[in-house]
């Protein structure tokens, strides 16, 4: 057991899109520019607001998730931060409160308690004054366990408004106004289906990061802040001393802008099991490496499909590859790039044809949220009677009914392809909506090395 000392901060709210992202990346650039070297980690499994944080640090933007990840991983990979950073902001998701169910399971302010983090509420006072100050008022009284150390007010309109609010707070409340973020003019950071715009593809992502950093640099308090994030605790963990295996197997990975949702974990869980990672784009190169395997995350193809398809080389190479039995993990956007045509709303275009289903591309989520699954079906990655816990978010089906292909996972929470079922098995292709964390299941990286190095043999 050792104990690290990590000073850090929770950015909650009180409701999705109160601008927490858009706060929580103007403090980590701020911060950096006061000679921090910050960790950015992100409540929850979503990969875009993570890469978008990790985009402003320069260190990779993290994820911590109560639902998959096991308290001591959690505060593992906490500490483990503490010999790159000197400070980590973690970002909250939806409202403080918000979790599974009435309790607020799996929420916020229960992963700042999990952690000892003080948490700085940031609240949108859009069309209100003095009620801001009963809202404060609700989040202090509702947990009185939870350390709630100040606010940040977004989207204030004019100097009076602030004055009022501010004055309100301090009346009813003991917290500290940390901050007064003025309504921004501009969309900095634009938006689509599934979220933000991700980092991976924005083609001006830090001149909008030079933006939000100026839009909040002058309107906080910094050195409050830093207080508040010397005020956490240390944390007690157990050091992982796991080192990396010599290199035995090479694992193509599709990253561009069509395939970017990696959790920096799973390749990190990857190499240290032995893989050596090549990565490739299937919108520019003109052919994809020589590898043992293929692991095809998730991402926006349904954005890039015409690009995918028109890349008619790599695309027809790497389908003959798989034919010829290149295993592959594909997950979410990687089984959407597996089928036989994606169609985008106009056209149904030719992808690998690796799978025998077609995939449509819909306007509301097929699948949103946590998933609990478990796998009843051989398959070459994870043995039977394996318990799933990821998530799965989602824009797409597949127009063949599931229970025509052979499928390896029985959903018992989300949707995954749809009545129960997930995770199609064609030879060596295991494909799923499921996102896994390999934290949150360490067999997986295991599990693809055993396969690689198969294949290498």
């Amino acid at each position: 057991m050792a104990r690290a000392k990590l000073p850090r901060l929770v950015v909650a709210g009180l409701s999705g899109d109160s601008g927490k992202t858009l706060v929580t990346l103007g403090l980590i650039r701020g911060l950096s520019a006061r000679g921090h070297r910050v960790a950015p980690f992100k409540k929850g499994p979503d990969f875009i607001d993570a890469a978008w944080l990790g985009a402003a640090s320069g260190l990779p933007g993290r994820n911590l998730d109560t639902f998959f990840m096991s308290p001591e991983i959690i505060l593992g990979s906490l500490a483990k931060s503490s010999d790159i950073a000197d400070m980590a902001i973690v970002e909250g998701n939806r409202g403080l409160f918000d979790g599974l169910d009435e309790s607020g399971t799996h929420s916020t302010a229960q992963l700042a308690k999990l952690t000892g983090s003080p948490v700085v509420l940031v609240v949108d006072v859009s069309k209100t004054t003095a009620t801001i100050a009963a809202m404060v008022m609700g989040c202090v009284a509702m947990d009185r366990d939870l350390d709630l150390a100040g606010v940040i007010l977004n989207r204030v309109g004019t100097a009076r408004q602030e004055r009022v609010i501010t004055k309100a707070i301090s009346t009813h409340t003991s917290l500290p106004v940390l901050g007064a973020i003025p309504r921004a003019k501009a969309e900095h950071l634009p938006s689509r289906h599934l979220g933000l715009v991700t980092s991976f593809e924005h083609s001006s992502s830090k001149e909008s990061l030079d933006e939000v950093s100026a839009l909040v640099s002058g309107c906080v308090d910094w050195v409050e802040l830093e207080k508040v994030a010397r005020s956490a605790s240390n944390l007690d963990v157990c050091v992982d001393s796991k080192t990396s295996r010599p290199k035995r197997a090479k694992i193509c990975v599709l990253r561009d802008r069509a395939f970017s949702f990696y959790y920096p974990e799973n390749l990190e869980a990857l190499e240290r099991e032995g893989a050596e990672l090549v990565f490739s784009s299937p919108l520019d190169d003109e052919e994809p490496p020589d590898a043992d395997i293929l692991y095809a995350g998730g991402g926006f193809p349904e954005v890039y499909a015409e690009a995918l398809s028109a890349n008619t080389h790599y695309r027809e190479l790497l389908a003959r590859r798989i034919s010829e039995g290149l295993p592959v993990w594909a997950e979410c956007g990687g089984l959407m790039y597996l089928a036989r045509t994606l169609h985008d709303g106009k056209l149904a275009l030719p992808m690998l044809g690796a799978l025998p289903v077609d995939v449509e591309h819909t306007e509301r989520p097929q699948g949103h949220g946590y998933v609990e699954a478990r796998v009843d079906g051989p398959n070459p990655f994870l043995e039977e009677g394996t318990e799933l816990r990821g998530h799965e978010f989602h824009y797409s089906r597949v127009t063949e009914d599931s229970h025509e292909l052979t499928t390896v996972i029985k959903m018992k929470r989300g949707v995954g392809l749809g009545k129960g079922r997930d995770g199609i098995r064609k030879d060596g292709i295991l494909a799923s909506y499921l996102h896994i964390h390999a934290l949150g299941e360490p067999r997986w990286a295991p599990g693809v090395l055993k396969v690689a190095r198969q294949g290498a043999a």
